[in-house]
């Protein structure tokens, strides 16, 4: 989905340029103004605004005023696929599965109004969410509640992996979610994938020779997965809603969702959580169930056991480097981003983390 980023609307003017949009496009929003259009600071694969309306007409609702989300495409792409659309897609088309996703409004291709694609969904009020920067082993919620807090946390984000897991992906029209339309999506499709895509962000550049011998090691370790299904992609606490009960109330980005092997999913929480961790080793903060015991807890709630753990580890390590070799590269990092995740492959490969299941 291309677009001139030049001709993009400045943040400056957006809560202008909006207000006639969201009077056409939403019914209670008619007589209404945008009086604020604020960039979230976190997240660079989306670029998101909290966009603030007042005027809102709504039966038994006493506040007139209401907050929206609007999302567009980041300046720098750092992921080969990206696809605005597939996010809305993917949130409306799960509106009526077991998955609780914030509300979708419309999405919009042309860019004719923002001078990018984009859409608009519901804030979500009352809810707490775990950041990631600083990591949140360090600040927030997460670093700021007892163990039981954190126990608490972390097994909401398994069993809404687990819930996510358990959507059909026939039923709810998910299909365009392959990653290669020319492949199975399965683990060939996968390892695939993820040697086009970072040859993509090395843009011609040599490939870091631990990311390269990862690539090797899936390829010559596929397998016949019992189950394809929904891949959050990016499955994580920081991609929740939490109530004040500490429950997930919303799942959130769906940017990297795809048709695979699901056990991945757990796999991407449990790599992105050992490269935060600012603990000796990379443990997990007190209180957070082990890998272990994290993966037991998947399969009782899906009912059934995962396997090849290896293979999803390694697999997670490249799928997080492919933005990662992108920011590094935008910011002059000369590669520290990348080696991390190289770092998390040869830690895998040398049997220094838990890769029970």
């Amino acid at each position: 989905m291309e677009h001139d980023v030049e001709q993009r609307c400045a943040e400056t003017d957006l809560a202008e340029v909006l207000t006639p949009i969201l009077r056409a496009r939403l019914p209670e929003a008619a007589s209404a103004d945008v009086i604020s259009c604020v960039r979230t600071e976190t997240g660079y694969s989306t670029e998101t605004f909290i966009v603030t309306v007042d005027g809102v007409a709504e039966p038994d609702i006493r506040s007139r005023t209401r907050r929206y989300v609007l999302r567009r495409p980041p300046r720098l792409a750092i992921l080969p696929d990206y696809d605005l659309e597939k996010q809305f897609r993917v949130m409306h088309r799960l509106t009526e599965s077991d998955v609780p996703v914030p509300r979708v409004r419309f999405f919009e291709a042309d860019p004719a109004d923002l001078g990018s694609p984009y859409f608009v969904m519901d804030f979500v009020d009352s809810v707490y969410t775990v950041g990631d920067v600083p990591p949140y082993h360090q600040a927030g919620i997460f670093a700021d509640t007892d163990d039981a807090g954190r126990a608490r946390l972390w097994n909401g984000c398994v069993d809404m992996i687990a819930r996510i897991h358990r959507a059909d992906a026939g039923r709810d029209r998910l299909g365009f979610l392959r990653l290669n339309t020319d492949s199975s999506p399965g683990p060939e499709g996968l390892a695939r994938y993820l040697r086009t895509s970072i040859e993509w962000a090395y843009a011609g550049e040599p490939v870091h020779p631990g990311l390269l011998g990862g690539l090797d090691w899936l390829e010559a370790h596929l397998y016949e997965p019992r189950r394809i299904g929904l891949c959050w992609g990016d499955a994580r606490m920081s991609n929740l809603l939490y109530g004040r009960d500490f429950e997930p109330v919303a799942a959130l980005d769906w940017e990297m969702a795809y048709l695979g092997d699901q056990a991945a999913d757990i796999a991407w929480m449990l790599t992105t959580d050992w490269i935060s961790s600012p603990h000796e080793g990379h443990a997990p903060s007190p209180g957070v169930p082990t890998p272990a015991e994290t993966i037991a807890r998947y399969e009782d709630a899906v009912g059934g056991r995962v396997e090849h753990m290896t293979f999803h580890f390694i697999s997670s390590a490249l799928l997080l480097g492919l933005p990662l070799i992108r920011l590094d590269k935008s910011m002059g990092l000369d590669g520290l981003l990348p080696e991390v995740c190289a770092n998390r492959i040869e830690a895998v490969l040398g049997g220094e983390c838990d890769t029970a299941g």
